[in-house]
This record gives structure tokens, sequence and C-alpha cells, in this order.
């Protein structure tokens, strides 16, 4: 991914830019943890109902969904607080929601990821904005919005400002995320910017005007975002370029970022604090297998007011939101992206070598990790010849929890476990194998012959294991999990999927 510079006749020559090294990057990955950054915008919650159809109502020519899974997600500015917490954040947010039921659920996801919701402001005047996606075999049927769209007012926008001028005061960094559900007046807008003062403050845009943006420190609209605002299709490229300095020209921004999905993004700043002249950055896409476009916005919005609050540059921070944009279009839903997959994603094509770890690393990634509350989740075993049956082991081990350890036996103990034919691979090899599993967050080789002293270092929530074990007291380390209030899960084999039946058809 190579970040090009831009220059035309109305831009001062762009000082070239270099794309951070590996170590680099690690460097300001390790500035951006513990960062403070508050975002104020539309809170919203999206809900899910899941299931089959199977047959058409007797009613009406409509399908009759049988729900079987009913999930709730933050959304909107409240997906962009979550994405925060997973960059290592320290985060608030305010917003308004209702008094309803949907605004009691945002209340506690918000909590169970972490989030400081407590200048969120209830509205029994208001709906809380749910969106309710019904989905049958990973196909949406339809969406039902329930919400209000029109601007807060009165003693619930002072309030709003009020706690979004305490929260300026605490944060390193803010972000204003709109999604036009009205929250975001230009009276918010202009006293939270104000505020701010020489902080960074970055503005995901929607609906016009922009004029209540006026003075922030970053926008970054979308290429359909930018294009309202200039009032025509835009042609990547020149177009892009030149909307993006007429941007921050208009309502006086220093930087102005527009993102064009597979197209990439192109940054445009001023060569300084008040000068009308510009200079400019253009990234390119680098999506990691694109799988779903949704919530990389909030990514991206994310990453810079991380990355500026930790001191970045505008440009630095432009090309971590670009990797970080990469990432998240290669999962599924409004996902967000850790500091480890950015890593990964840009220090080496085969990145998931660097997952494999000593036992003193992985000790101090699971502390790292048990700090910003998530949990660790730890299985264990040979992996001589990787199968179906491991892959799913490995995946149902990681639903169980945020971040996932594995364990594999090295070369000796699975002699001394398997007989003296085997391993057929090495230790290292079999460690790479597992560490290239998406559902892997670290692997550890282990010498003994039980995982017993690996698991009392890492200290895991869950200890998973196969279920051919008949109870918890036959897995190697369940009494050290559940004296620290720990569980154990017993994970269903794939029926005569098993190394030594591969082995046996290959004889």
């Amino acid at each position: 991914m190579n970040t090009e510079s831009i220059a035309d006749d109305s831009m001062e020559s762009s000082p070239p830019f270099l794309d951070p090294s590996s170590d680099q990057l690690r460097e300001l990955l390790g500035k951006m943890a513990g960062r403070r950054v508050a975002v104020i915008g539309d809170l919203m919650l999206d809900a899910y109902l899941i299931g089959p159809v199977q047959r058409i109502s007797p009613e009406a020519p409509v399908p009759v969904l049988e729900v079987t899974s009913q999930q709730y997600k933050l959304g909107g500015a409240a997906n962009v607080a979550r994405c925060l917490v997973e960059l290592g954040a320290e985060v608030k947010m305010t917003g308004v929601v209702g008094t309803d039921a949907h605004g009691q659920r945002l209340v506690e996801a918000a909590l169970r990821h972490r989030l400081d919701a407590e200048a969120v402001i209830a509205d029994p005047d208001r709906p809380t904005t749910c969106k309710t996606r019904v989905v049958a075999r990973d196909q949406q049927v339809i969406r039902l919005d329930q919400e209000s769209c029109a601007g807060v007012r009165g003693p619930v926008e002072a309030r709003l400002i009020e706690q979004a001028a305490d929260l300026c005061q605490w944060a390193d960094a803010i972000v204003l995320s709109d999604y036009a559900k009205g929250v975001l007046t230009e009276a918010v807008c202009r006293r939270t910017i104000e505020a701010a003062g020489a902080k960074p403050v970055v503005v995901d845009p929607k609906a016009l005007p922009w004029d209540r943006y006026r003075y922030a420190t970053v926008i970054k609209p979308n290429r359909y975002e930018a294009e309202q605002f200039a009032g025509g299709t835009l042609a990547e490229g020149p177009e892009v370029h030149a909307a993006a300095k007429d941007l921050a020209r208009h309502l006086r921004i220093p930087h102005a970022l527009i993102t064009c999905g597979a197209g990439g993004m192109t940054l445009v700043s001023r060569a300084a604090a008040d000068s009308d002249l510009f200079h400019g950055h253009h990234f390119p896409a680098d999506p990691h297998g694109l799988v779903d476009v949704t919530g990389a916005g909030d990514v991206v919005a994310a990453t810079l007011a991380l990355s500026l609050a930790a001191g970045s540059d505008a440009a630095s921070a432009a090309w971590l939101a670009n990797v970080a944009a990469g990432v998240k279009v290669g999962k599924f839903g409004a996902a967000a992206v850790s500091a480890l997959e950015m890593l990964e994603a840009h220090c080496s094509p085969m990145g998931f070598q660097q997952k494999v770890m000593t036992r003193d690393a992985a000790v101090d990634f699971a502390r790292q990790q048990k700090r910003q509350g998530r949990r660790l989740v730890f299985t264990n075993g040979c992996f001589d010849l990787l199968h179906v049956g491991h892959v799913q082991c490995l995946e149902r081990s990681r639903q169980h929890g945020d971040v996932l350890i594995v364990g594999v036996n090295s070369n000796a103990s699975v002699r001394r476990l398997k007989g003296p034919d085997r391993p057929l691979q090495s230790e290292y090899d079999r460690a790479h194998i597992v560490a290239s599993q998406a559902a892997v967050d670290g692997v550890v080789i282990f010498a003994e012959d039980t995982p017993r002293e690996l698991i009392q270092a890492l200290r895991p929530d869950v200890l998973t294991k196969g279920g051919d074990y008949q109870s918890k007291q036959d897995v190697v380390g369940w009494d050290l999990v559940e004296s620290w209030n720990g569980r154990v899960e017993r994970i269903d084999f794939v029926a005569g999927r098993s190394t030594t039946n591969l082995i046996q058809k290959a004889a």
C-alpha cells in the first residue's frame, strides 16, 4: 500500500509521506493505549431478529420467520465508542435515548463494552433510535426503524451542551458522530467545538448543512456525502481532491478526509494555520478480503480520533485509519478492529506468525487483554494435522470469550503422548498453522505433558476442551480456572474427524 502525495496548480507541493515502519506502527499503537476520547452524537441500538423461513403466511402472501435468536448491538455514535474501546481508549459518551426498553438495552450494552454512559441523557418524550433487522439464512429480509429525527430543544439540548462541555475538559480528543437523528444541533456542535479548544475534534458528518462543524479539526465525509456538499457527482482523483479542499476552506477546518470505499481515502490539509494553500495525500484501499463495509466509517472516525489524541499528525492518523478500514471490511457486520489486527495486517503478509508467542509474551498479552476487560479463553492440543474438527473447536472456543490463546504441545511432549512416530509436523509448523486461523489470537508451545502450568500462568476466564471428555473434572486445569471464578466449556467434536483417522487413510 503506497501513499500518493497530491499536487496540482492550486496546491502547495505536498511533503512526502512514507508509510510507517513496523516499529513506528508499534510505537504509535502503544501511545494510543489509554488515551481519553469523548464521543458525542446519535446513539443507536441495532436489533436483530434471526431465524429460518419455512412457509408462507396463510393470512397474506408474506414469509413467516420463526425467531430463534434476538440480538442487540450498539449502533451509530455508540458503535464509534465501542470501536475506540477495542483500540484501547478510555471512552465516555453522551447523547439522547428514550426512557423505553431500547434505551435501557443500549445503556446495558454500553456497560458490557466498558463504556462510561453516565453522561447519556434519557428523554421521556423521545424514542430510542432502534433499527431492527429481520434476518433469514444470513439474508436481511426487512429493516424496521423506530426513531425521531427532530432536533433536540429546550432543557434536553441545554443538558446535552453541558455534558459535552464537561467531556471536552476530560478528553484528549472528541468525536462528533452525526447520523442525522437530531442530537448534533448547531448549538451543540458550536459549543462543543468551542469547549474543545486546541484539542482535536473529528467530525463524521451526515445531512447538510455542515456550517455547524466550522472550526473543527478534521471532517471525514464519504464520497456520497461529499457529493451532496459539492452539488454533483465526484470522479475519483482531481475532483475528490478539489472537493476536499473546498470543504476545508469553506468550514475553516485544517483537514478534510474523504473516504471513497474501494477508491481509498483522500486527505487535504492546510499548509499552515491561517494559510489558504493546501497539500494532500491519497491512501489506496487495502482490504483484506472484502466481506462487508458496514461500520467502516465508524472504525475510521475512531482510529482518526485516537491517533490524533496520541499526538499523531493528520497524515499518519489518516494512514492508520486506512489500515483499520482495510481490516474492518474483511469482517461481517459493524465489527470493531483491534490494534493487534492492524499490526498483523501491516507488518507482514504472514502476519499470523506474530501470534506465536513465548510463554512470557503470552502472559503479558493475556494481562493486557484482561486489563481492558476482555474475557480470555484457553484451549490446547497437539494439532498434528489440522482438520475440520480442530477448526470447529477453535471457532467455538473463541465464541465463549473475546480473546483465544491456544497451547500447542512441543515435539517431545507429543512423542511422549502419541508415540515415537509422532508428530508428523514440527512444533513450529503446527503452531503457525493454528495461528493462521482467524479465531485464534495467540499460540504458545508448551513442553510439559499437560498445560497445567501454562493455564496457571495465563489465568484464563474460560477453559475449553473437546466433548470426548466425560466431565469437567477430566479436563486438566479445571480446578485452577474455577478457583479464580472461571468456567470450563466442553466443545462437541465433528464425528469421524481426527488426526489418527487421517493418518490411517493416508497409509
